[in-house]
């Protein structure tokens, strides 16, 4: 996959409403990894590359009840795990509902999943 160039990851949530919902539309560097916080139960997601679609997964549904789902492509195929993340995410990219991308700093949560912190830095440049 060339870098340095701009994806447009599309999330969309097909069982909300009558006909599904938008759920987060984020614009960043080329990555085959993408987490993504607080996502819903079923998710369609679209990788386009200056309008052209590159990647696509339909209906993709949680693998378990965690804060972070970790979105991985391969070539024209993307595969969803719900994760709880670990030192191998820290700087990976995070898209947050909305669209907002940020970068994952740090993770920590309880060994019981009862609570969890993360911090991310947003940063934005045209």
């Amino acid at each position: 996959m060339p870098q340095n160039n701009t994806l447009i990851w599309d999330i969309w949530y097909p069982q909300a409403g009558a006909t599904g919902l938008p759920f987060a539309r984020g614009s960043m560097d080329a990555t085959d990894i993408l987490l993504v916080h607080a996502a819903p139960p079923v998710l369609t997601v679209t990788v386009q590359d200056n309008g052209t679609i590159v990647a696509r997964g339909e209906n993709l549904e949680a693998t378990d009840s965690t804060p972070i789902v970790r979105l991985t492509r391969q070539d024209a195929k993307i595969e969803r795990k719900d994760i709880w993340p670990g030192e191998a995410e820290i700087g990976r990219l995070v898209l947050l509902p909305g669209g907002e991308v940020g970068t994952l700093l740090k993770w920590w949560n309880a060994d019981d999943h009862s609570e969890w912190r993360w911090q991310i830095e947003l940063y934005n440049h045209k």
